[in-house]
């Protein structure tokens, strides 16, 4: 069954629920994430969950946060449900295998993506008017065809029930400052360039991804929320990639494609029938399996 929301009985102050994730206090300067269930496409969260998601985004994350530990510090602590207070341990069945300790910071207030090749509102948007999100790219791209080199393509981030609005790097800087900006997009393009190359030795193509950073208190960038995730990511089989077509994914663009055929893309109190549902999770497993090269068990 799919835990859509969690409740600590106030043993935790919950400090917000986002799209998928609920954010519980510990103390004053760390936090405890909850990945449920829920699922969210075209900034919608869905009626209904996928059994397991959580679990799956949060081992992802930390398959992430390990492997790319070298290359950019992370908010990560702890999965250690057992070292939380004695107030929270009766709701360990709603905590267990979902859950990550993390150290809080301020949050940058960007969606740092990176788009190593041409599709989704990046490739609408190339149509039209031969940039991406503003920025001018080489003329003659095709659907899915990958850019020369990774670019960096910020969005704002949005308020829940709201929709992120692409923008380019120079709007970044005016909103976190331009030395900020410059260090965030190096750091963007260098876990996704790290991220790339390892995906392609496990058969995946990691087509973009967005990534969000905060600021330790002597103004280091440090990586957090969830990383490199079926939610966060277009992951794609390396084995039927071809250019100039729809792509075979791992992640919830086949969701997003069910909403588009049936005329429910932005709709709210959408409800997944069961064989989407189902499919959806067989995704998320499969891009866990792959990436990790692990049974999933949980």
């Amino acid at each position: 069954m799919a835990l859509t929301s969690t409740d600590l009985h106030a043993a935790l102050p919950l400090l917000a629920q986002g799209k998928v994730r609920d954010i519980y206090a510990i103390d004053d300067s760390t936090l405890l994430f909850v990945a449920t269930d829920r699922i969210s496409a075209y900034d919608v969260i869905m009626k209904n969950g996928i059994q397991d998601k959580g679990k799956l985004l949060t081992q992802i994350s930390k398959f992430w946060f390990s492997l790319l530990g070298d290359v950019c510090p992370n908010h990560y602590v702890s999965s250690d449900i057992s070292t939380l207070p004695a107030a929270v341990l009766p709701y360990k069945d709603q905590l267990a295998g979902r859950s990550m300790i993390v150290r809080k910071y301020k949050i940058l207030p960007i969606e740092a993506i990176v788009r190593g090749y041409l599709t989704g509102s990046a490739w609408k948007e190339y149509k039209s008017k031969g940039t991406v999100h503003g920025i001018k790219v080489r003329q003659g791209m095709q659907d899915s065809e990958a850019f020369d080199v990774p670019i960096f393509t910020p969005s704002t981030k949005a308020e829940l029930g709201q929709h992120d609005e692409n923008i380019h790097p120079s709007e970044a800087a005016k909103l976190i400052g331009a030395e900020n900006a410059k260090k965030v997009e190096e750091l963007a393009l260098k876990l996704y360039t790290t991220a790339r190359d390892y995906a392609a030795t496990r058969g995946i193509i990691i087509a973009d991804t967005k990534f969000e950073f905060g600021v330790d208190e002597s103004g280091s960038i440090v990586l957090v929320d969830e990383v490199l995730t079926p939610d966060s990511s277009r992951f794609w089989r390396a084995d039927t990639y071809e250019i100039g077509k729809s792509q075979d994914s791992y992640d919830k663009q086949f969701l997003r494609n069910w909403l588009t055929a049936n005329n429910l893309a932005y709709k709210d109190g959408v409800e997944m029938p069961d064989d989407i549902a189902l499919k959806t999770r067989e995704k998320y497993v499969e891009a866990y399996e792959q990436l990790t090269g692990e049974k999933w068990t949980m």
